[in-house]
């Protein structure tokens, strides 16, 4: 039995009525179940009950026709008690990330983030431990005449002091409540789109990070309707704007060390061996990796060339036109600071796929001893198609439906979401994009300001 005792002192000292149970079902929109704080060990060890059927609940809503899940079949959302968080946002709640479990109280092989805590176990059998952090943008809107529709709350420019002005009283009120749940700030500052914000929590250790970007972006959101706002963090949401993207740094820590690091590289981009074969993995599933990171058919109208979010299968220092790249390492720490950026992800994603498609696709160029090429130092669309060709490099795939026939091709990716999981996940999104798309191949977007 779970010891809750610690959590019902929390909930007692703070008045706490609800319980808010949160999982991430495979259409990437945050959802959940609301208990009574009342009977705290229930809660932990029974959890509530849900449909299998919510698996197969796409973006929009909808069930999937003829999908793995539909409406019979029940399973249990188990809260993590790590990640249960009196909320400073709503009166008298708290908040628990969950996993999903069968009736028989084993993990269900269709829960994403029992899959990642499995394969997290099974890199800490070889003494390994990812850390990471989500970095979110996302734009603060407002609707001038209710129904009709979202503009940008201001006309500020990118990074400019006017932009955070404008948005200061609900940046610091945002702090404040991501700080309250103990998620720390790394840096903020205007985007280059008018009214687009990049506010960075720090990074976390396991599974941590996908978790803490879900209550990040239920923060963000909440705190921006307080102030008569709508925070959108939709791939596209507004036509000749910047899109919103969410890059993910990531490292790989063994007994304490960066195995990403050089220790003995010259300059501030030095990789390892195991860092330079990881890059080389990501690169190499990365036409099937951004159906789990860019995995709505708007992620699309953003992954092209040219708009700084990395549309080609290239890496590079500092290169933000590529799909991985080396940041920079900081001057008081360039071992510990050692990392990748993989920049073809967005905000619709389900954070614990984007964290376990990106391990699994790494480890595998690790265990094959993959090499990434030569690091680009140029914007790859800037290369004739001759010279991409003969440095490796690969166009993404240009709609979600190429995507998703990249992903269902991939054994690496199959094997590390299991049978249920894959099929599943292919069949929401194959569902979200027939939903989306007419007969003349244009697509349409509107679902997903409502879901993100």
């Amino acid at each position: 039995m779970t010891d809750t005792t610690d959590i019902e002192r929390t909930i007692n000292a703070n008045d706490v009525e609800l319980v808010r149970l949160l999982f991430v079902n495979n259409s990437g929109v945050p959802r959940g179940r609301v208990l009574d704080a009342g009977d705290v060990d229930a809660i932990f060890e029974d959890g509530a009950n849900l449909t299998k059927g919510m698996q197969s609940f796409n973006a929009l809503d909808a069930l999937v026709p003829d999908g793995t899940f539909g409406p019979v079949g029940e399973i249990r959302v188990v809260p993590d008690p790590e990640t249960f968080r009196v909320l400073p946002y709503a009166d008298r709640t708290a908040v628990a990330l969950c996993n999903m479990y069968e009736l028989d109280g084993t993990p269900w092989d269709a829960c994403p983030r029992s899959r990642l805590e499995s394969y997290l176990a099974e890199l800490a059998d070889d003494g390994l431990v990812p850390t990471a952090a989500f970095e979110g943008e996302y734009y603060l809107a407002r609707d001038p005449e209710e129904g009709e529709g979202l503009e940008p709350f201001d006309d500020s420019t990118c990074f400019a002091v006017d932009g955070m002005d404008s948005a200061h009283d609900v940046t610091l009120d945002t702090v404040d409540a991501l700080k309250a749940q103990g998620l720390g700030l790394s840096n903020y500052y205007p985007e280059y789109g008018p009214g687009q914000q990049e506010l960075v929590i720090e990074h976390d250790e396991g599974i941590a990070p996908a978790d803490n970007h879900v209550l990040y972006k239920a923060t963000v959101n909440a705190v921006a309707r307080q102030h008569g706002l709508e925070a959108t963090f939709a791939p596209q949401p507004f036509d000749g704007l910047p899109g919103s993207g969410c890059h993910v740094h990531l490292s790989l820590w063994r007994d304490d060390e960066n195995v990403f690091a050089d220790p003995d590289a010259d300059g501030p981009y030095g990789l390892s061996e195991f860092g330079r074969q990881f890059v080389a993995g990501v690169l190499e599933h990365a036409p099937a990796l951004v159906a789990l990171t860019a995995p709505t058919v708007q992620s699309y109208d953003r992954l092209q060339p040219g708009m700084w979010a990395s549309a080609f299968t290239c890496w590079g220092p500092d290169n933000r036109e590529a799909c991985v790249r080396v940041p920079s390492t900081n001057w008081s720490d360039e071992t510990g600071s050692t990392r990748i950026e993989y920049k073809s992800c967005d905000n619709t994603a389900n954070p614990y796929l984007v964290e376990l498609g990106l391990l699994a696709a790494g480890m595998d160029g690790v265990e094959r001893g993959l090499d990434p090429g030569e690091p680009l130092d140029r914007d790859p669309s800037a290369l004739s198609e001759d010279e991409r060709d003969a440095r490796g490099i690969e166009r993404l795939p240009e709609t979600l439906a190429d995507a998703l026939d990249e992903l269902a091709a991939d054994d690496v990716l199959r094997d590390a979401l299991g049978e249920t999981l894959h099929e599943s996940y292919l069949e929401v999104k194959r569902s979200e994009w027939e939903a989306s798309v007419d007969e003349d191949g244009e697509w349409t977007a509107d679902y997903l300001l409502r879901a993100f």
